[in-house]
Order: structure tokens, then sequence, then C-alpha cells
């Protein structure tokens, strides 16, 4: 027996049972998972709380004698006529209309540098990996000046339009298609008379799917939790989106040196709410990931 795997025997054959090392990359793995949710856990208790009950001296880390969930709620939809619901509804139509078409962009722009052979290909999808590279916090300064000239400030498009690039989407899209999309396949098709555009809709779209539920979710994360680009495009605040909303309350409640501590319970109720949107998203877009997995394992 090593000191690292140990044989068993499974069917008749020898193979390796996992020792110290897997022991130690399931450690690893725990200390990580434990890092992730301790914010989680520590929002989730303290969205139960009203003012009293943060600043109260009380453990923050365990509920508070009591729990209001419900009539935080009522008040974080109905403070100031309601402008979180606003907020709320602003990010998720920022977040669907660019993250779809965002995705509609790399699988169009993915297939095309994978499966077609054009003059200016290879510098071009160099520029595409260089500005997968560029922060897109470095991005705004230069968009917000563009945009500024196109009288485009303020306005959602201000937020929808920088949001449609996603290089790195691209390049994701790319990768998957050159090796998940066969040119033979697609040659076959192309014989039995099936032009460019019902090829690409009937053979590689389905190919695709899991790269495609990839990027969308990405894409919509991404413009969800979009802030810099938001905060310095718009001025009013009935277009903020809820990230945006949630840093001016709290610019409020510092500003206040305490008397906002009303507002600070409607931050952390707002905070968990904020994130409940993608947690569903995960879950309901889990099944084509592992669709797509499970069709790349039989072929």
């Amino acid at each position: 027996m090593s000191t690292h795997t140990e044989l068993i025997t499974t069917h008749g054959r020898p193979q390796r049972r996992p020792g110290r090392r897997f022991i130690g990359a399931q450690l690893v793995l725990g200390l990580l998972l434990v890092y992730f949710l301790v914010p989680f856990y520590w929002i989730v208790i303290n969205s139960s709380k009203d003012a009293a009950g943060l600043f109260g001296g009380g453990s923050a880390l365990w509920f508070a004698d009591s729990i209001d969930y419900l009539g935080n709620l009522q008040t974080l939809f109905t403070y100031n006529g309601g402008i979180y619901l606003q907020w709320i509804g602003n990010s998720a139509f920022y977040a669907l209309t660019g993250g779809v078409g965002a995705t509609i962009l790399c699988v169009l722009a993915g297939y095309g540098f994978a499966k077609y052979r054009f003059r200016g290909r290879t510098f071009t999808f160099s520029l595409l990996l260089g500005a997968v590279m560029v922060p897109l916090t470095a991005l705004v300064i230069p968009t917000f000046i563009m945009l500024s000239q196109l009288n485009l400030t303020n306005t959602v498009w201000s937020v929808i339009l920088p949001s449609l690039l996603n290089p790195f989407g691209v390049y994701l899209m790319t990768v998957f298609a050159r090796d998940a999309v066969p040119d033979e396949l697609l040659d076959a098709a192309r014989v039995d008379g099936a032009g460019e555009l019902r090829t690409f809709v009937q053979v590689a779209l389905p190919l695709m799917r899991p790269a495609i539920v990839t990027v969308l979710l990405l894409s919509i994360v991404a413009t969800w939790n979009n802030f810099f680009l938001p905060l310095a495009m718009l001025q009013n605040n009935r277009l903020f989106p809820v990230t945006v909303g949630i840093n001016q309350w709290q610019s409020l409640a510092a500003a206040n040196n305490g008397g906002g501590t009303s507002l600070w319970s409607l931050i952390i109720i707002g905070s968990l709410v904020s994130i409940v949107p993608l947690v569903i998203a995960f879950l309901s877009l889990q099944r084509y990931w592992q669709g797509g997995l499970s069709m790349g394992s039989l072929k």
C-alpha cells in the first residue's frame, strides 16, 4: 500500500483509491466553500433584523429576538415611493437586453471566426484577444465621452449599448464552435442543399447550446452586477440599476453620521433581494449545462 493511494479491486481489476492528496483537495474546496458562503449567511441573518437589532450589540452571526423579514420587505418595497422596485426592474431590463444582445453577437461572431476563412481573420482575432485583457473599468471614461457626444448619456442606451460588447464571450464561442461543430457535418448539410443560414440554425446552433447558455448567463450576471458604468452614465435615479441605487442609500446612510441607521436595514435586505434573481437564473439554466456535458460524453 502506497502512502498516497492504495489498490482496490473492482470486477477483478485493480484500481487506485484516492488517498491523502484527494483529501487535501477536499479540504481546500471546503475552505473555499466556507469563504464564499459566510457573507451569504451573514446577509441572510441580518436581513431579518431592524435598525435596533443591527446596532443593539447582539451577535451579527445569529438572529435577533425578533425576526421580521416580511416587515423589512414591506418597508423596502414602499420606501420613497417604491423606488427599489424601479431599480430592480431597471436591472432586469438592462440584464436581459444587454445579455441577450451580447449573446447573439457572440454566437454570430464566434461561429464566423471558427468556421469561415476571410481576409484579416487572424489579425481581427488577435485584436479580440487583446480586448479580453483590457479591464472594463478602463473603458468607462472613453465610452462616456463618446456617448456624451451622441447625447446618449443619462438614457437606457448608455447602459445597454456598452453591455452588448463581450470579447470574452466571442472568444469562448469561437473555441467551442471550432471543436463542437464538425466541418464534415456542415459540408454534409450544404451538399444536401441547405443554405448557410439553415445550416447555422439547424445544425450548428443545437451543438453550440452549452456554450450559448454559458455566455448568456455570464453576460446577464455581468450586466446585472455592473456598477461603475451606470454610475458614470446615469444621473436620474429613476434609471439607476439596483447596484447604483443601493450605493446611493449607503452614501446617504454614511453621510448622516448615525442618523441613517434605518437605511442600513434597507441596504442589507435590498442586497439579499438583489441576488435572488441570479440564483434563480443559475438553477433554471443548470440543466442545459448538464445536457451539453452528456451530449459531449456520447460523441
